[in-house]
């Protein structure tokens, strides 16, 4: 016969699995006449709790689950770095796991350490969580008693620590950098356009453009698939047939094609030809010309939420304080892509 779980127990008196935890521990936060109903049916049906995923009050591993979405990215292996900095400094050591943008690994990887491996996690959501909308599995962790700390991308409508980037400004301001030193046909390549940050960059570069009375010519947008491979097959006939002067793309490898087209096409990068990308990574520093870059500080981003976690962990009082959301600035990295302001 399968085991009673607290899962179980919840949907019986359709309550969250937070109230049954609280009412076999015999919280009182919970009504006495809950509590007696919950402990007599947990009784009468043989309920034994999961002594791995007991209250984290009672054991801590000192141990917690980092999930990142991609490790090709630069950017996610420095907001790493940030993460096992704070980690080690504080006794706690990291288990990595990697999503690889799948919902379905997502969910697999929080139910494999959910069962008490862990005491919280920090993550940023898969491609496929985001498009699907589906944020059931963090709720359930969360309910649970485990924290969640969401970096990057994140879920708006799960209440949990968040650490983002200013994505709408900084691509905002950047517009007004390349205007500032005489671009006037900018165009925004993003690789993530299914992604909220994607989107909130692209309204940025909107209204950078209308704070400058620029008109938005449709054909400057250029959305285009997460393959790296065909990026400068699709920029070629684009960069041909539009007047561009300018580029802001929403990471590294999409910049660097545009530049190595333009470039091909006769264009002289930065006297009458500018690029910017996001993310300041390897590829940015070694290309050439050098990047200009928004640098999103991926390793102050990784300590912030691997600081925010553990003083959740911590925290011994008995209201806990409310989730909160930390915005990191951005910086603008000025290289050789781009003409300096005068």
């Amino acid at each position: 016969m399968k085991r009673l779980t607290i899962k179980d127990i919840a949907k019986e008196f359709s309550v969250s699995i937070s109230t049954v935890s609280k009412a076999l521990n015999d919280s009182y936060e919970i009504s006495v006449s809950t509590k007696e109903k919950i402990q007599k049916y947990a009784k009468a049906n043989n309920y034994k709790p999961n002594f791995n995923a007991l209250s984290l009050k009672n054991r801590q591993t000192k141990t917690l689950g980092i999930i990142i979405p991609n490790m090709l990215n630069y950017f996610f292996a420095q907001v790493f770095n940030g993460m096992e900095k704070v980690a080690n400094e504080r006794g706690y050591k990291i288990i990595s796991c990697i999503s690889n943008e799948s919902f379905d690994k997502e969910v697999e990887t929080i139910e494999m350490l959910s069962n008490g491996s862990i005491d919280g996690f920090i993550l940023s959501l898969a491609e496929e969580t985001v498009s699907k909308g589906d944020f059931k599995h963090f709720q359930e962790v969360i309910d649970n008693g485990t924290p969640i700390v969401m970096f990057d991308r994140v879920a708006d409508n799960i209440n949990c620590d968040k650490v983002v980037t200013d994505n709408f400004d900084s691509s905002r301001s950047t517009v007004s950098y390349l205007v500032k030193s005489g671009h006037k046909n900018i165009a925004f390549i993003s690789t993530m356009n299914n992604l909220e940050i994607g989107r909130r960059r692209q309204l940025g570069y909107l209204k950078g453009l209308e704070d400058h009375n620029l008109k938005v010519e449709k054909n400057l947008i250029i959305n285009i698939d997460d393959d790296y491979k065909n990026y400068e097959s699709i920029l070629e006939p684009i960069l041909k047939n539009n007047k561009i002067d300018s580029v802001i793309a929403t990471d590294e490898s999409s910049a660097i094609a545009a530049m190595k087209v333009a470039i091909k096409q006769g264009h002289k990068v930065p006297e009458n030809f500018s690029v910017i990308s996001f993310s300041n990574g390897i590829l940015a520093r070694h290309s050439s010309p050098r990047m200009t870059t928004v640098s999103q500080h991926g390793e102050d981003m990784g300590a912030t939420a691997a600081e925010m976690l553990i003083n959740r962990l911590e925290d011994k009082s008995e209201v806990k304080k409310k989730p909160e959301t930390i915005v990191v600035k951005t910086d603008l990295v000025e290289r050789n892509s781009t003409k300096k302001i005068l």
